[in-house]
């Protein structure tokens, strides 16, 4: 939080003016049990009043406290990418807090069965214990999702400041 804050260029206090708050633009993306500390930490913003573009969720993995299927109010679109396989797996579904404030643009599902992706940079244990959860990672049709949701967020920036 204190690293988005500095760069967001907050006071001391750590507070944004309205105009600040206007002008962020922010992008989160969380794996396994970084899915539901992003969720955490786009609650901690919404308590500022701090907005979010886009939250990406993949194999979101509940950590214990934190609810991350629900999607706060100061996010604007989120979109959560689950593969249902092996001891660990993510979730399956996310919903907005208020669905006439944020759009979830999808729970898209990935089935590793048929086409494994081989994860050789993971440790013995990762590839056995936690096969799927690790593919979905390094799943390149994941990837390419997720860089075009990011991209349709910053092209508008782009485009106003041209």
């Amino acid at each position: 939080m204190h690293a988005i804050l500095t760069q967001l260029g907050a006071d001391r206090s750590g507070l944004l003016s309205d105009n600040e708050k206007r002008q962020v633009r922010i992008i989160l993306y969380g794996h396994s049990r970084g899915g539901s500390a992003m969720v955490q930490l786009a609650r901690e913003l919404n308590q500022r009043g701090i907005p979010v573009l886009l939250t990406v969720q993949v194999d979101s993995v509940r950590r214990f406290g934190v609810d991350d299927s629900k999607i706060p109010p100061n996010v604007a679109r989120a979109v959560n990418f689950y593969q249902p396989n092996g001891m660990i797996h993510g979730r399956a579904r996310i919903r907005a807090e208020d669905p006439a404030k944020t759009q979830i643009l999808g729970n898209f599902r990935f089935d590793y069965k048929e086409h494994p992706i081989y994860c050789p940079e993971y440790p013995w244990y990762d590839r056995t214990f936690a096969k799927t959860h690790t593919e979905i990672d390094r799943d390149p049709a994941v990837w390419s999702r997720v860089e075009a949701l990011i991209r349709q967020q910053i092209a508008p920036a782009a485009l106003k400041q041209d």
